[in-house]
């Protein structure tokens, strides 16, 4: 990780003359391009800008699809992204502070919060890590209602920062918050047919917590956040007792994580691994689950059906 955070530091030095050459006043207006130009900090919010802004925004993820957003090192297309862009929006709660990269980021780009970076999750009210009081959860947009918490946060930002094409952004806000209502309800009501003593998810990741209160479920885990100590002797058991006292029918894993703790887990318990599920990123393009409403309805159904076994 010292070797990374070298280069880390290196790289944004050599470009910190570059950004000091591009605008960095978040005015569209001074920007050639008619296109609000945003740079969201993982893919599942660079979706809902694509929502809201349509074809009046240009959006770049900074962290890829498929990659874990709690550790990441910054490229120097995402300096030179960041630094040109007029708004930046990032989840907060937690998420993109694993080694600093992305306060590092804002710095060199010359950003400054709430004036040219946003926190997409503003509204939401924080679930606590069990292991530390102190941390948020991030994954709160696995609860659909956040996720229109978001939505409705970018809208307001687009909106402040391209007034003439606010009745625009509103309309796209509005269609795509009605789907994702629909969506949410529809679930609700599903979830409440699943017995009692089957309302155990469990996944490699503690990512679910958010998602098990909005559909009355819960959370069950071998780790609860990414990090080096994962899938532990200690975390095993603990999983294994909390399996073995319930009737749960089956297992899930998330696809940004290794798999083989959730196998081995799965051996142990006798119980299939039913489903992957989506929880720090969006799968690739033509992909199921290649949206932010479509992970969303993918893991719902899985869930469910699992769930229902």
């Amino acid at each position: 990780m010292k070797h990374k955070k070298i280069i880390f530091a290196g790289i944004m030095g050599l470009l910190l003359l570059a950004g000091c050459g591009t605008k960095g006043n978040g005015n569209s207006a001074a920007n050639d391009s008619k296109e609000l130009t945003v740079v969201a900090t993982n893919s599942i919010i660079a979706d809902m800008v694509k929502e809201v802004g349509k074809e009046e925004v240009s959006v770049h993820s900074i962290v890829p699809v498929g990659t874990d957003p709690h550790e990441y090192e910054p490229l120097p297309e995402d300096i030179k992204k960041a630094s040109e862009a007029d708004v930046v929006f990032y989840n907060g709660l937690n998420l993109e502070t694993g080694n600093g990269w992305f306060d590092k980021l804002m710095e060199t780009a010359k950003k400054k919060e709430n004036e040219d970076y946003f926190a997409v999750s503003k509204e939401v009210a924080p679930i606590h890590l069990t292991g530390n009081s102190k941390q948020e959860d991030p994954h709160a947009w696995l609860d659909i209602s956040n996720g229109i918490s978001y939505v409705k946060q970018i809208q307001t930002v687009l909106s402040e920062k391209d007034p003439d094409n606010q009745a625009s952004f509103k309309k796209n806000a509005e269609a795509y918050i009605k789907k994702l209502e629909a969506l949410n309800t529809s679930a609700k009501e599903a979830f409440a047919d699943i017995p009692s003593e089957k309302k155990l998810l469990v996944t490699s990741e503690g990512a679910f917590k958010y998602f098990s209160k909005a559909y009355d479920l819960t959370a069950a885990y071998i780790w609860e956040i990414n990090t080096e100590s994962q899938g532990t002797p200690d975390q095993m058991k603990q999983i294994v007792e909390k399996i073995r006292v319930s009737k749960v029918p089956s297992l899930f894993v998330e696809t940004s994580v290794d798999k083989r703790s959730m196998e081995r887990l799965s051996k142990e318990v006798d119980l299939p691994i039913y489903s992957e599920l989506y929880t720090d990123s969006l799968a690739k393009k033509g992909e199921p689950g290649d949206s932010y409403y479509k992970m969303m309805k993918w893991n719902l159904d899985k869930i469910h059906e699992g769930l229902m076994k």
